[in-house]
């Protein structure tokens, strides 16, 4: 087993409770360790670091000559059990004599004497303590207000007498004994430069105490986003007449609604199992990075999930040019890091909506986007980037999309149909719509559906019977049509 030498003991100094006070730090090695009287220096044997149990600092002279009879003897170094200040002229006969001069005040010299054998000795037992002195460290360190990871891995480092780093990497287990988490989101290992048997039992600890300051960090540096993300999912999901309401305590979190929005809208999709629900697991690691990403940008930016779809929304003031496209930018990245993260198998859509102004603006634009991402799935288009087409009879139509009031007085003219199943549902709307816009021609319907005139009849006559409607008013037919359109825009 490799020597311990007095650089060694040295690295312990935090741990021992001792301070250098004189003489060069070197690699001579200390055999043993005694408790010897200043007055007896001629009893200890070359080797030896002598703790001298005088409890009162000596005077000059005597200092001066248990140096001298330090160096004469070889001994490894002298340790004062005192506060100790020493002369200049011992200062310098330390140096020239080679001895090294050790203060250490307040721990008892026996406890010390202990201490410094068993680094001396090594094994389990000094690992153990060792071990456990970074533990306490770097526990008095995470406990302060202000602590940091940086201050976190010093201490420890300190204590274990090794460099401590934390590595981004994440794709570490969170389970490691290694890993460096934010709640269920692995950041990265902690490591050590020169790794042993205390390491090896305070590394664990000390990531867990990373942990959860990081945690801690996190959650002060993004507590508001997320507040705020809360709401947003809330104004995008709420019946119109909550909005005013919802405005109110927007305007109290710090989310100033009557700024421009843009909503970019994320959807996962397996084209291999289409009712397949996407990993849980994503969302966590997922949210952190685009918190992550967006933190420096001058741009407002909020991220939250509505169900498995992420919805990532930017706010600025009105005017400000390339809005959509620095959104696009973002959301791109998000989307390649949420494709890296859910693995074979699964494709994330991306959606835009376009710029809009206030509350309903918002809403207007997490609609768009939404419809984007959902029509492009439905066609087939998986994976991309798709943008909203906002001209004609489809801006209206999402406008009473994004409207829950609306779309639910909508859905109510259609209701009777739901009766029929989700496949015939949607083949009667279909029917029924085809039959409107070619203002109630059998034949014009027919060759759309690729059915007969009278195919088409049948299915009329059990249509009309469940809603029990006038297809002859001409206000009728206006709003079954509109509800016919809102219902194929939303099943798309």
């Amino acid at each position: 087993m490799a020597r311990v030498t007095i650089t060694d003991v040295h690295a312990e100094a935090q741990r021992l409770g001792v301070r250098r006070a004189a003489g060069p730090l070197d690699a001579r090695p200390v055999d043993r360790v005694d408790l010897v009287a200043i007055g007896r220096l001629d009893a200890a044997a070359s080797g030896t670091l002598v703790i001298l149990t005088d409890e009162v600092q000596p005077a000059p002279y005597r200092i001066d000559v248990a140096l001298r009879q330090a160096a004469a003897r070889g001994l490894a170094g002298l340790v004062f059990m005192v506060e100790l200040t020493l002369p200049e002229t011992a200062t310098a006969l330390a140096e020239r004599a080679g001895v090294p001069v050790f203060a250490a005040p307040g721990v008892k010299p026996a406890d010390l004497a202990k201490s410094i054998d068993r680094v001396l000795s090594g094994g389990a037992s000094e690992a153990m303590m060792r071990g456990a002195h970074a533990i306490g460290q770097a526990s008095a360190a995470a406990a302060g207000p202000d602590s940091t990871l940086g201050q976190i891995l010093a201490v420890g480092g300190t204590a274990l007498g090794t460099e401590l780093e934390l590595i981004d990497d994440p794709t570490v287990a969170w389970s490691a004994a290694d890993a460096v988490c934010i709640g269920e989101v692995p950041i990265g290992r902690l490591v050590a430069r020169a790794p042993d048997a205390a390491t090896a039992v305070a590394l664990p600890v000390i990531a867990s105490l990373l942990s959860r300051v990081a945690q801690r960090q996190s959650r002060d540096r993004y507590a508001s986003t997320q507040s705020r993300a809360d709401l947003l999912v809330e104004l995008v999901l709420a019946e119109s007449p909550r909005v005013e309401g919802l405005a109110g305590q927007a305007a109290r979190l710090g989310l100033p609604l009557q700024l421009s929005h843009v909503v970019a809208w994320l959807s996962p999709a397996h084209p291999a199992d289409p009712a397949a629900r996407a990993p849980r697991s994503v969302q966590p690691p997922l949210e952190l990075f685009a918190l992550n990403l967006v933190d420096a940008r001058e741009e407002m930016w909020h991220v939250a999930f509505v169900q498995d779809d992420m919805m990532i929304a930017s706010t600025e003031e009105n005017g400000a040019g390339d809005h959509q496209r620095r959104v696009r930018e973002v959301a791109a990245q998000i989307q390649a890091h949420a494709q890296s993260l859910a693995g074979h198998g699964w494709t994330y859509t991306l959606g835009l909506g376009t710029p809009q102004l206030g509350a309903a603006g918002l809403r207007q634009s997490a609609a768009e986007a939404r419809l984007a991402a959902e029509s492009a799935i439905a066609a087939g288009r998986l994976g991309g980037v798709e943008l909203t087409d906002v001209t004609g009879l489809r801006r209206v139509l999402l406008a009473l999309y994004a409207s829950p009031l609306s779309r639910n007085l909508l859905d109510d003219i259609l209701r009777p149909l739901d009766t029929l199943g989700a496949e015939r549902k949607l083949t009667a709307v279909r029917t029924l719509l085809s039959y409107l816009a070619h203002n109630g021609s059998l034949a014009q319907a027919g060759r759309e559906l690729m059915l007969h005139p009278n195919g088409v009849g049948y299915r009329l006559r059990r249509i009309r019977e469940l809603l029990d409607i006038d297809l002859d008013d001409p206000e009728v037919r206006f709003a079954v049509e509109l509800a016919c359109r809102v219902r194929l825009l939303g099943s798309s």
